[in-house]
């Protein structure tokens, strides 16, 4: 996949270090609940789950290295978890190292993620979340057509403690209206 100023690729081994890189950095774990690796090793392990799962048959967890078309430089990851065939929906997620925080990557990564999801993978919903403290995150989702639809409370387990959570989604004819 790529869009004007990036690339996604399914994540590989040759990727192992510099997604140990993004995933030890505080700033991009304050919202994450997978918590910041004891070692390259643990992210190692991480990283071979990934590839295990995106290389089944039937692949419902893809994840992704995105980088800049013109530099290739790493800046972050994101996802598609898709649901059982008869829901036909996915879930989203990303995580950007923060000095390509603020350029409209996540806009962008989001957008090719639902372009992928609507036309490719013939999805009917696609659905989102974030710590309500996430105000990037939330704004990115509002952007790209995402519609919030309730918060769960003190679901995300972070280390400041239980947050509450934005459920946000998105409808295959909603997004087909944002369309030029």
């Amino acid at each position: 996949m790529y869009s004007d100023r990036l690339t996604y690729q399914l994540i590989k081994v040759n990727d192992l270090q510099e997604f140990h890189e993004l995933i030890i950095i505080p700033e991009v774990d304050k919202f994450n609940t997978m918590g910041i690796p004891e070692s390259i090793e643990v992210t190692r392990q991480l990283l071979d789950e990934a590839i295990k799962e995106q290389n089944k048959k039937k692949a419902n967890k893809l994840t992704y290295s995105v980088k800049l078309k013109d530099t290739e430089d790493f800046i972050g990851i994101c996802g598609i978890i898709k649901s059982s065939e008869k829901y036909a929906k996915a879930e989203l997620w990303m995580k950007f190292h923060p000095k390509f925080w603020n350029n409209g990557y996540a806009t962008e990564t989001i957008q090719t993620l639902l372009k992928a999801c609507f036309k490719e993978y013939q999805l009917h919903r696609v659905e989102a979340g974030c710590a309500v403290e996430n105000h990037a995150s939330k704004r990115v989702l509002e952007k790209c057509g995402f519609i919030i639809e309730g918060i769960q409370r003190k679901n995300l387990p972070l280390k400041s403690g239980w947050s509450n959570n934005y459920e946000f989604g998105i409808l295959e004819e909603e997004w087909n209206k944002q369309l030029p």
